[in-house]
């Protein structure tokens, strides 16, 4: 399903990867943290940073063992593809916090929505979790809405009747496709990146003495 999502030409895409700010000051508060962040020395910090900006319980749960760091590989690896950057576990948590400094983290949390729908096996269960996302992020004016054409839009709220596991796949697809061809290639030249290199190798050169 990721070679799918990944083989998405971005030529189909016709809309930009970011919604406008609903709050302003809110967003104003996490970009300045994100700024503080940068200026953390110490990488256990900055992972500390990320996971209280980050309430994923799988992410809570790794760093409670201390003695896993993200390695320069791991780092390195989140550059070949955005494919292995949300694999990793860190590497989705640094995404989303850049994503949240362009103002477009819907795009990231309605695609680990949608990968989180297509596992669902009971009907009762993908029913309300497909009305969950709809209301969500799709719908018009939806708190966290996704920019969609209208043809994706209303073939969602069609499908609606009968939810099934590829009720969001069309658009979980453009969504992919939107990062992969814009917010990916800036994060991977971002400062925020380019800081987290340069902390893990100095992490990999304090755990080698």
């Amino acid at each position: 399903m990721r070679e799918e999502l990944v083989s998405v030409s971005s030529r189909s895409m016709t809309s930009t990867d970011c919604m406008k700010p609903t709050d302003l000051s809110a967003e104003k508060k996490g970009l300045n943290e994100l700024f503080f962040f940068y200026r953390r020395k110490n990488w256990r910090n900055r992972i500390r940073f990320l996971l209280k900006r980050n309430s994923s319980k799988s992410i809570l749960d790794l760093m409670k063992n201390r003695s896993y760091r993200p390695t320069t590989g791991d780092v390195n690896q989140w550059a070949q593809s955005l494919d292995k950057l949300l694999s990793h576990k860190y590497g989705n948590a640094v995404f989303c916090i850049f994503l949240k400094s362009e103002f477009c983290e819907e795009n990231i949390e309605f695609w680990t929505a949608c990968e989180d729908f297509r596992t669902v096996t009971s009907y009762k269960e993908l029913a309300s979790k497909a009305n969950n996302i709809y209301e969500e992020f799709i719908k018009s004016e939806a708190p966290k809405e996704i920019n969609l054409d209208f043809h994706t839009r209303n073939a969602i709220t069609q499908s609606l009747k009968e939810p099934s596991a590829t009720s969001f796949l069309a658009a979980q697809r453009k969504v992919y496709s939107l990062m992969e061809n814009n917010s990916y290639p800036r994060f991977i030249h971002s400062d925020l990146y380019k800081e987290l290199c340069a902390a893990a190798r100095k992490e990999g050169k304090h755990i080698k003495s």
